[in-house]
């Protein structure tokens, strides 16, 4: 029941204990930083409007966030999560114990929440997505440079997508925000849509528009950073208690029959690509480090079928085997990414793998429900260094009802796609480029001073975090050995 059965699975020592105590804490704080850092995002054009008194706005901010995190997951999966763990080297993801795992999670977690602490204190809307993923990267990248090979162990060709979603979507948002708030000019009539809040609260009608937009972007902020927080969560219980989380306790029966009917597609499939590795290939322990991709595949393939034949539940597969589905469920991804085979078959491939990925890519719901409370929580608090610097000082006038509401209608719409497609996207500067965007198409000016300060963070975030995150791994994992 809300999958704290895999702690009652493991036993451990006071020290691990403790160690996983404080990692949990710090993945929390991590989130609730990421709360209060990013809300003045949502509710600043209800506060500079008029439309919500600003208790009220950061009230409904926070449950909205809330609900995004626990809605999302229940309907369509953690894929943000799993992609941002994706980023890490496959020696660090499959890695458990208290070791370079732990020192891996430390690192994120302090340059992330430091550097979000930072641009906070200076009232910068930086973007939260941009500084987790620069710290994964940086552990990466001093993780290969430790063990002698810079750079050969970080999943470039997730980065490099990751990275382009986060490129473009504030382009996208400042173009198009731009774009609707010239389109409200020719189809709106009422002249007060397109002016500044005044003493009293705007129209009935408009005032629900913003509700609506600031609510739809709390959603959407929820649904999308709340999983960066149940990467981490993740990382975290299934590194330092592997026999209770290594795999999903909850699956059902089909769900284990199906992934040992995969692992026996996927060797039969990959079998004939890989002729060169031997007959006694798949029985082999450990693979071989010099093996290709395809022998990869037909080994892990086999040694998933072994250990799930015969068992109807992951809780009755042996607590220390179970590590073996996961590790090898994460290489095969690997593998088949490597490949050089036809589309057809690649497909065929991916297509096994991720019923694999049933009893491994899961967030248990307690994980869900705290670092949704934490996320919302830390929404309430710590709003206004940059709400005043999103409603006030990116353009040189005010915000408008349509300019606020074009705004985070347009955030909230390509959050929610980022979410649904697994992409992590800065909530930060969708939004903020989206106001930028509608202030030059209603020619109301840019404050030069914000807009480059604002770009400075953009710029600085990821190699920052990168180097913060690279420094620390290298230290902690010094320390553990």
């Amino acid at each position: 029941m809300l999958g704290l059965q895999g702690f009652s699975d493991a036993s451990l020592s006071t020290t691990a204990f403790v160690l996983l105590a404080l990692a949990l804490l710090a993945a929390f704080a991590f989130e609730f930083v990421n709360g209060f850092h990013d809300t003045a995002n949502a509710v600043a054009t209800v506060i500079y409007t008029k439309t919500l008194r600003p208790g009220v706005a950061v009230a409904l901010s926070g449950i909205c966030n809330f609900l995004g995190l626990i809605v999302n997951a229940s309907f369509a999966g953690v894929a943000v999560a799993i992609g941002i763990t994706r980023l890490l080297p496959v020696e660090l993801v499959v890695s458990s114990g208290t070791g370079r795992g732990l020192a891996m999670v430390g690192a994120l977690l302090l340059a992330a929440i430091t550097w979000n602490l930072a641009t906070w204190a200076r009232g910068l809307p930086a973007s939260s997505s941009h500084t987790l993923i620069g710290a994964i990267l940086g552990v990466g990248i001093a993780s290969s440079w430790m063990d002698g090979h810079f750079g050969a162990g970080v999943n470039w060709a997730k980065a490099g997508e990751v990275l382009l979603s986060l490129l473009v979507s504030p382009a996208f948002g400042f173009l198009v925000a731009g774009g609707l708030v010239l389109l409200l000019r020719r189809v709106v009539r009422n002249e007060q849509v397109f002016q500044a809040a005044g003493d009293q609260p705007p129209p009935r009608w408009i005032r629900a528009l913003l509700i609506l937009t600031c609510g739809s972007v709390s959603f959407a902020h929820g649904s999308n950073d709340g999983q960066k927080g149940v990467g981490l969560v993740m990382l975290i219980v299934v590194g330092l208690v592997p026999a209770g989380f290594a795999l999903d306790l909850e699956a059902t029966p089909q769900q284990v029959e199906r992934a040992h009917e995969a692992a026996v597609a996927l060797g039969a499939e990959a079998a004939p690509l890989a002729d060169h590795c031997g007959a006694d290939w798949a029985v082999e322990e450990p693979a071989p480090h010099e093996a290709g991709p395809a022998c990869l595949i037909v080994h892990h393939a086999a040694v998933i079928a072994r250990t799930l034949e015969g068992h109807d539940s992951v809780a009755s597969i042996p607590a220390a085997e179970r590590w073996r589905v996961r590790e090898g469920t994460i290489r095969i991804e690997r593998a088949i990414a490597a490949l050089e085979i036809p589309d057809a078959q690649r497909t065929r491939l991916d297509a096994q793998r991720r019923v694999l990925g049933s009893l491994t890519d899961y967030a248990p719901t307690w994980v869900l429900l705290l670092t949704a409370l934490a996320l919302g929580i830390g929404t309430t608090i710590g709003w206004k260094r940059i709400v005043v610097t999103v409603g006030e000082k990116i353009g040189k006038t005010h915000l408008t009802y349509a300019q606020g509401a074009s705004a985070e209608l347009v955030a909230a719409s390509t959050i929610a796609v980022a979410s649904l497609l697994g992409l992590p996207v800065s909530t930060t500067h969708v939004l903020s480029s989206g106001i930028a965007g509608t202030m030059v198409a209603e020619k109301s000016g840019l404050q030069t001073s914000t807009v480059r300060n604002i770009a400075i963070a953009w710029l600085l975030t990821l190699p920052v975090s990168m180097l913060l995150s690279g420094v620390f791994f290298a230290i902690f994992a010094t320390l553990v050995g």
